[in-house]
């Protein structure tokens, strides 16, 4: 697939050029998939208010291997699409709500609709959702950066690891499990976009 480089400032206006060529009626379904602390997030809340999470649909983090807890294969995909069909069909949907306190699901959120959906997280490519993609973006940004975002969110108390844990997990398996699945997902994205500026409600001084 032909793949273009967008910057964070520019995707707004490429994704919206590439859903306006699409040959269905139903809303657009844009995935953005990337590293964790890419801006994965950042991004998807500037394409659209309707965005899901594939965090949402992990497992609770006890049921399954320390290192496979990122495999996508332990992650509930089927019911991600269910909740993706019912978004097209014009209808709120009942979304699942994964706690990064907890590291468990906690309960369930109604989603409305919107002309554009948005899925986004580190498998936000995988498989299961390449028939009802209409745009993919790959977000990539360097790790060091990428560490330092995620190591502000735990150092502030937004996520229950603490930094030391969030530092095993980053370097041990969030790191090395989206690594095998990175270039599968590149070859799906229409768009890559390079995002080492700094992130909106981060820290200006994080490395240059």
């Amino acid at each position: 697939m032909p793949r273009e480089h967008v910057t964070m400032e520019g995707v707004v206006q490429a994704v919206a050029r590439l859903t306006a060529a699409r040959t269905h009626p139903l809303p657009a379904v844009v995935s953005v998939s990337g590293p964790v602390g890419s801006g994965k997030t950042t991004l998807a809340r500037l394409l659209s208010a309707c965005v899901l999470s594939t965090d949402d649909y992990l497992p609770d983090y006890d049921l399954v291997p320390d290192l496979e807890r990122d495999e996508p294969r332990h992650a509930d995909f089927d019911l991600l699409v269910r909740n993706i069909a019912t978004l097209r069909s014009g209808a709120a949907a009942s979304i699942p709500t994964w706690s990064f306190q907890t590291h468990r699901r906690e309960g369930f959120r109604v989603l409305s609709p919107g002309p554009v959906i948005v899925i986004e997280g580190i498998h936000a490519l995988h498989d299961p959702l390449v028939p009802i993609l209409d745009v993919g973006i790959i977000v990539e940004s360097r790790r060091d950066l990428r560490w330092s975002r995620w190591e502000y969110l735990e150092s502030s108390g937004q996520r229950g690891w603490g930094v030391e844990k969030a530092r095993a997990f980053f370097d041990c398996v969030a790191e090395p499990t989206f690594a095998r699945y990175a270039p599968v997902y590149r070859s799906r994205a229409h768009l890559v976009v390079t995002n080492d500026a700094p992130l909106p409600g981060f820290p200006s001084t994080l490395p240059p």
